[in-house]
């Protein structure tokens, strides 16, 4: 389901809007995320200075949950640089993903971070965007999908929410990383047309409504491809394998890679 809402953004001459996706911190273990957060926190204080606003398309850890009182341990340095892009007044915008589908208010909280939970219409200067994860979009993926409505449910949240934190996000970890259809992304190459759910979706949105620019993740691929004469569907990509992200300059998307 897709918010009515439309949200602007106005972009200043010589300013940009970074998107990013799926880092998945915290996989396969903290020795090795740690090299990849520090990665991404460069690209973060080499954004900055002409940031406008910042999109993180879901997964930005490979587990989170929230309880009112305690959140997963680790990811200081990411969280600490967000804060500071967040307390420089770079808005951060951040879509919900299947690992993190837990999430509360506390990036709320901490970084005034605008948390989304279904796809979103934007109106950036004068183009249209439709954004979003993309888990659980489009036909097909009926495992994933069953799976996700389980994981969803408020009592199924409520029994979690009763284990002790110890064991809990050592369960979810667990899950994480061995259950292919928690993470809904078993496939690490490009389907083709018929077999790529997500540009599906976007074909079938974009038929219903104009789009200049159809912009998901998930699916840990950088793709660039035409659904309509003037739209264009995007995956960002990840920050895993292929260090990729979007940049939009107030006239023009494009995928970039982070090469250091």
């Amino acid at each position: 389901m897709v918010s009515k809402r439309q949200h602007q953004i106005k972009i200043p001459k010589g300013r940009k809007i970074y998107f990013a996706s799926d880092q998945h911190f915290g996989s396969p273990n903290t020795k090795e995320s740690i090299i990849r957060e520090k990665k991404f926190i460069q690209w973060l204080d080499e954004i900055k200075p002409d940031a406008c606003a910042l999109f993180l398309l879901g997964d930005l850890f490979d587990f989170w949950f929230e309880y009112k009182q305690v959140v997963p341990k680790g990811f200081v340095r990411v969280l600490g640089k967000l804060a500071e892009l967040a307390d420089a007044g770079i808005p951060i915008y951040f879509f919900i993903g299947n690992h993190d589908l837990w999430m509360r208010d506390y990036l709320k909280q901490e970084l005034n971070a605008n948390i989304f939970k279904e796809p979103q219409r934007f109106l950036m200067n004068d183009k249209r965007f439709l954004i979003a994860h993309g888990d659980g979009l489009g036909p097909g993926d009926y495992g994933y999908k069953f799976l996700k409505r389980i994981f969803t449910n408020p009592v199924a949240k409520t029994l979690f929410y009763l284990l002790h934190p110890d064991f809990s996000i050592w369960l979810g970890k667990m899950l994480s990383e061995r259950n292919k259809y928690l993470s809904g992304n078993e496939e690490d190459s490009y389907q083709g047309d018929g077999k790529e759910w997500l540009f599906q979706y976007a074909q079938a949105m974009q038929e219903k409504e104009k789009f200049d620019y159809l912009v998901f993740g998930h699916r840990h691929l950088a793709l660039e491809k035409k659904v309509g004469e003037k739209s264009t569907y995007f995956n960002i990509g990840d920050w895993i394998k292929h260090f990729t992200y979007g940049e939009f300059d107030g006239f023009n998307f494009s995928l970039k890679t982070y090469c250091v």
